[in-house]
């Protein structure tokens, strides 16, 4: 899904988090790194789109509580979620965050716009 462009936030995207990041790998860990250091974890979402790749359901709420371990993806972001008494990975791009701080509305906004705008640089 293609959305509207916000020169405003690509500038930022490109001049803060993406400094110097010019392959799809060096992109991922950029976005990792600007990940964890501006979320704020544990933290309510909601699944917002069904996935091939997660037992979530649309609607389900979940409790995040880290990034995994590894970049798995250079094209997906995947965080750790606590549900049903287990702990796995699921694409930060499936959740909606719910009731956070300023810092991690933005920073999982700002993945939300790069993932669907297509802004890539690579």
């Amino acid at each position: 899904m293609r959305r509207e462009t916000d020169e405003e936030r690509n500038k930022r995207i490109r001049s803060e988090i993406l400094t110097d990041a010019y392959t799809a790998d060096e992109q991922a860990i950029s976005w990792c790194y600007y990940l964890e250091r501006e979320i704020t974890f544990p933290f309510q979402a909601q699944c917002i789109e069904k996935r091939v790749i997660s037992p979530l359901r649309e609607d389900e709420e979940v409790r995040v509580i880290g990034m995994t371990d590894k970049v798995v993806s250079s094209r997906e972001m995947f965080v750790l979620v606590k549900w049903m008494d287990r702990e796995f990975g699921v694409p930060l791009s499936q959740l909606e965050v719910l009731d956070v701080d300023p810092d991690t509305r933005e920073a999982v906004d700002d993945w939300h716009y790069w993932n669907g705008d297509g802004g890539r640089l690579g």
